[in-house]
């Protein structure tokens, strides 16, 4: 069983990992979903909780699969 915090952890940890492999910015990647740059460091770091509507969106502006962020 993982906690909620660890969950919130490994989510941010690849999001990150899918962040860097496309070569953007927090800055970059908060410009295109139109939110400010620590919204998206709050995510990688774990502290942000987010909808799975936003994930969704997320995971288009990464081009990646759900899967790829849900990994636990």
């Amino acid at each position: 069983m993982y906690t909620g915090q660890e969950i919130l952890k490994q989510f941010g940890r690849n999001v990150k990992a899918e962040r860097v492999r496309l070569g953007f910015s927090q800055e970059t990647l908060a410009e295109k979903m139109g939110v400010n740059r620590e919204y998206i460091s709050r995510i990688e770091r774990g502290i942000q909780n987010m909808s799975l509507l936003k994930i969704t969106s997320l995971a288009n502006f990464l081009e990646t699969d759900l899967h790829n962020l849900l990994r636990f």
